[in-house]
């Protein structure tokens, strides 16, 4: 509970003065309120013609009793004056005015909480997806892309309301309670007295229930992730739900997860219902028991109460009961938002295993070479690769070849850290790439995967992606390069069509090409071609192998690939087998040892 209200007042800095004009409106309106409840008494007393007139006008202090005896005085005067009626026509006027201005007040309150409550959610939601984009690639190796989703929508939204709940719990609702019993002990110190003894009574009652709300949240909430994931699944696999005829398989998973959903949110739900007619059966008992005990004060005149006074103290108390159950239910909203925070805190505060270094080193440009040396690797107990030795030299082209499961995709994946390597060290013009910032690292490289990540937008968004200030003469020399060109200005809106999630609306060999025009107008002076035409027809690959030639010209690049065909004319083509470098060399020399490369080319060759 502590680092929630820790990190909820880290976010509420921002907010100081829409919080301090929310704290000053909501005491101003109490006070309105309180105001116009104690003209209860004056009016009852008139009413009953029980109301002592006061002749004489005491010099004005800043004191209940020279206050109160002032007020009285007016009061006495116009009843002397006009008479009973008028007096009661003046305090109705006066109860009008304090109830106008507290009603505007306390609207001024609640406008400024809006701006809070949404500027919060707002803030919360730019951190998780601040802290996603700079979280190490194995986190969501590890966790379900659909619980993540679920965190970032369900769960930040039972956070607004707990938040909201919470902040009016702290300030609103005590301040309420605190003016009001400031109020009440002015009527009367001995039965106020009786009412702080009962009073928390309630709450430690409602504190008991509502402890369970919690875990049985966070379990609703890992549901919902689970959920998610299936519907994400099964929107990216539908093709293959349908030819292997496994849409009931999915329809029952889908059943099943939603099915212990449901269970789980009955029970939370009867849970939260409990506390509104709880509370409300609390507040009662707590009224009758103050009527009951301050009845017999005044029936055997145990004190200088009044009637009327006792009828006003009634009233004030009754307006404390609202603040005392939106206080427990508050608690309860508050119990169940904290699972929703946990889940929310659990990636805000997720470690950051790959940052970048406290004073780090220049890489403006790539001069020289790349050097892995001694790099080891593994996931977890499981070694990935071993001792991996290997320069490039500036300008060079380097192709990784192997059985699937052999590293050459993780020994790729270690340049730009989306891994960091286990033993070793990997450098750039000399320096470890442990001392360069990420962002600087990223900038001289680019990467073209066997599956192409495209985005819902158009064309030239696809293309400029990540680069600012680009013109649509840049964007369409790139694209000219990459053979994108001609297939794009024959859509109906050329380069600024959409090509739909994921580029839906494009062809394999389209959208692979769209991704290397992308790393064309980069420019980056090392590449990363990762089986960019494995999954290519054989008419799409040779448009895409001649984007890849116009692409690779002055730049050092490593290729990973299975056919083998497209990696002949590599400068170095390393080979290997269970996270070994086994076997370099040019393709010629590779033939000619009769080793691993010329098994694996037998074998494409047949």
């Amino acid at each position: 509970m502590r680092e929630y209200y820790k990190i909820v007042f880290g976010f509420l800095k921002n907010y100081r003065l829409p919080f301090g004009l929310n704290i000053l409106f909501n005491v101003l309106g109490i006070i309105f309120s309180l105001f116009s409840l104690t003209m209860l008494i004056p009016f009852l007393g008139i009413l009953f013609n029980t109301q002592k007139l006061i002749y004489e006008l005491k010099p004005w202090e800043l004191t209940t009793g020279v206050i109160s005896n002032n007020l009285y005085y007016f009061l006495s005067q116009i009843i002397i004056k006009k008479g009973q009626f008028s007096a009661l026509i003046y305090v109705s006027i006066g109860v009008i005015i304090m109830l106008f201005f507290k009603n505007l007040f306390i609207f001024f309150a609640n406008y400024h909480m809006t701006a809070i409550r949404n500027g919060v959610m707002r803030d919360i939601r730019n951190q998780l997806f601040k802290k996603i984009l700079r979280l190490h690639v194995s986190y969501f190796t590890e966790s379900k892309k659909g619980d993540t989703i679920s965190r970032i929508s369900g769960d930040v939204q039972d956070i607004d309301y707990s938040v909201m709940s919470s902040i009016e719990m702290m300030f609103r609702d005590p301040l309420n309670i605190f003016i009001f019993l400031i109020g009440l002990m002015f009527i009367s110190v001995e039965l106020t007295i009786f009412v702080l003894i009962i009073l928390p009574i309630g709450g430690i009652i409602v504190g008991k229930i509502g402890k369970s709300l919690r875990k049985t949240s966070a379990k609703a909430q890992g549901k919902m992730g689970e959920i998610i994931s299936v519907v994400e699944e099964s929107l990216s696999g539908l093709k293959i739900i349908k030819a292997f005829n496994a849409s009931k398989v999915m329809q029952k998973r889908f059943e099943s997860e939603n099915e212990d959903y449901t269970n789980i949110f009955n029970t939370l739900h009867r849970r939260r219902y409990l506390a509104p007619p709880l509370s409300e059966f609390l507040g009662v008992s707590i009224v009758v028991a103050v009527m009951l005990y301050g009845g017999k004060i005044v029936l055997t005149h145990q004190s200088a109460l009044e009637p009327q006074d006792f009828i006003a103290y009634l009233a004030i108390f009754s307006q404390i009961i609202n603040p005392a159950k939106s206080f427990s239910t508050a608690y309860y909203n508050i119990q169940k938002g904290m699972a929703s925070f946990d889940r929310v805190n659990s990636i805000l505060h997720a470690e950051e295993l790959i940052v970048d270094p406290p004073v780090p080193a220049k890489i403006e440009e790539f001069k020289e070479s790349i050097e892995y040396k001694n790099v080891s690797f593994s996931y977890g107990a499981q070694d990935v690769l071993k001792d991996i030795n290997l320069k490039i030299e500036k300008g060079k082209t380097i192709a990784l070849v192997g059985q699937s499961g052999s590293g050459k995709t993780t020994l790729a994946d270690l340049l730009p850290r989306f891994w960091d390597i286990d033993r070793g060290e990997i450098c750039i013009d000399g320096e470890n790439i442990k001392n360069y910032r990420l962002g600087e690292l990223y900038s001289i490289m680019g990467i073209v995967g066997q599956e192409a990540i495209l985005f819902n937008d158009t064309f030239f968004n696809n293309i400029a992606f990540g680069l600012e200030n680009v013109s649509e003469e840049d964007v369409i020399k790139a694209a000219k390069i990459a053979n994108a060109h001609e297939f794009i200005i024959s859509t109906e809106k050329g380069y600024y069509s959409n090509i739909g999630d994921r580029g839906s609306k494009l062809s394999g060999g389209q959208r692979q090409r769209l991704s290397i025009a992308r790393a064309v107008l980069k420019n980056p002076p090392i590449l990363i071609l990762d089986e960019a035409t494995s999954a290519l027809d054989t008419e799409s690959e040779k448009f895409v192998q001649e984007a890849i030639t116009n692409l690779m010209k002055n730049r050092t690049a490593i290729i990973i690939a299975h056919r083998l065909s497209t990696i002949r004319h590599a400068d170095q083509i390393c080979v290997l087998h269970e996270g070994e470098i086994v076997e370099r060399g040019k393709h010629e020399d590779l033939l000619a040892q009769n080793g691993v490369y010329k098994k694996l080319y037998d074998l494409q060759m047949f």
